[in-house]
């Protein structure tokens, strides 16, 4: 089996006035997502039933968890915590690598 290397920064644009997401990974165990959000752009208030954990790969990104706001950049990591209402707000541009786990 042929394996890519993903170099994450790369795989995803930018596109003006949206968020662009690309599932890189999906099993019955979770999965891997990149997003792109054009600056402005965002989640609104949601709820997952498992953890996750952001790591923005470049820009940086507004998180509000359960009423906390965390401003996030490049080489940070934050972790989504399950049943928590969380959203995302882009103040500057931002990508981010969105790893879910079941269980």
């Amino acid at each position: 089996m042929k394996q890519d290397i993903i170099i994450p920064e790369d795989t995803i644009k930018y596109q003006e006035g949206a968020v662009v997401s690309k599932e890189v990974l999906k099993t019955d165990s979770g999965t891997i997502t990149l997003f792109a959000f054009d600056t402005g752009q965002g989640l609104s208030e949601h709820t997952a039933p498992f953890n996750a954990l952001v790591n923005i790969i470049d820009g940086e990104g507004l998180i509000n968890i359960a009423g906390t706001s965390h401003l996030v950049s490049a080489g940070q990591m934050i972790i989504l915590p399950a049943n928590q209402p969380h959203s995302l707000k882009a103040e500057k541009r931002f990508k981010m690598l969105l790893i879910m786990i079941k269980g």
